[in-house]
């Protein structure tokens, strides 16, 4: 079995004793590709270090609304130079984590507007994909990018949006990451919209190390954990896990260009 985890944090301190061994083992399980997101300037080398570094990783830089008080209008510009430089290696795959959090209340609605319309002006500039963190304010990320238009589209991490919502996202051409959450058997409200979703609009995720399935409740999570994952969503849309497997690989290809 192929897959892909379109969405890691494998660059956080809780992977330094055993990140090797984590490597290996995804690897062995069939995670032929990972994803990590950088989600402030300081993270940036990082993430990039551990792409250069593993075959299987592919790195996104981007500024995450939740570190919205660390971001200086500096970082931006740090952000723009970083994409100049690696403008066509490979290893870079998308801007990303950035997005909006209305989730926590004593975040500034409109500096993180002004964040996250840089940023989406960063992947029209630079034609990557984006890789969005949007929570409860899929009406304003909807709204905006009917105004950006992007040409590569990217993801919705971790959605949990409605079935409306996740068909605006798929005109707009984004894909519907997807991962521990809906293995819980009390989301009873995003399980029944997973059931819906087009194969063709779902990626695999973890978010690692967090958002941990029901299954590894309460330990770190790890791409290693990705085919359990995909075996419950597969069970709720309905298909065989292969079929999962290969589509949503599949459509992780596509949104990377890989």
């Amino acid at each position: 079995m192929r897959l892909i985890d379109t969405h890691t944090h494998l660059d956080f301190p809780e992977f330094d004793a055993d990140r090797p061994r984590l490597l290996a083992n995804a690897a062995a399980r069939g995670v032929e590709r990972m994803v990590v997101l950088g989600v402030y300037q300081a993270n940036f080398q990082r993430v990039w270090d551990l792409a250069c570094a593993e075959g299987s990783v592919h790195a996104a830089l981007g500024l995450h609304p939740v570190y919205l008080e660390q971001h200086r209008p500096e970082h931006l510009v740090q952000l723009r130079q970083w994409l100049e430089r690696l403008r066509g290696d490979p290893r870079l795959c998308a801007v990303g984590e950035f997005g909006l959090d209305y989730y926590l209340e004593d975040l500034d609605k409109e500096r993180q507007q002004a964040l996250f319309e840089a940023q989406l002006q960063m992947a029209c500039d630079f034609e990557l994909p984006a890789l969005l963190h949007v929570r409860r304010s899929h009406a304003q990320v909807i709204a905006t990018l009917k105004r950006y238009k992007l040409a590569r589209g990217g993801v919705i991490h971790a959605f949990a949006g409605s079935f409306e919502e996740a068909r605006e996202y798929i005109k707009l051409g984004f894909r519907l990451g997807l991962g521990g959450a809906a293995t819980w058997p009390q989301a009873l409200r995003l399980r029944k919209t997973v059931a819906r979703l087009p194969l063709e609009s779902i990626v695999l995720e973890t978010d690692s190390p967090d958002m941990a399935p029901a299954m590894f409740a309460g330990e770190r999570n790890s791409p290693e954990h990705l085919p359990e994952i995909a075996g419950v969503l597969a069970e709720l849309i309905g298909v065989e896990v292969a079929v999962l497997a290969e589509a949503s690989s599949r459509n992780a290809c596509e949104v990377f260009g890989w």
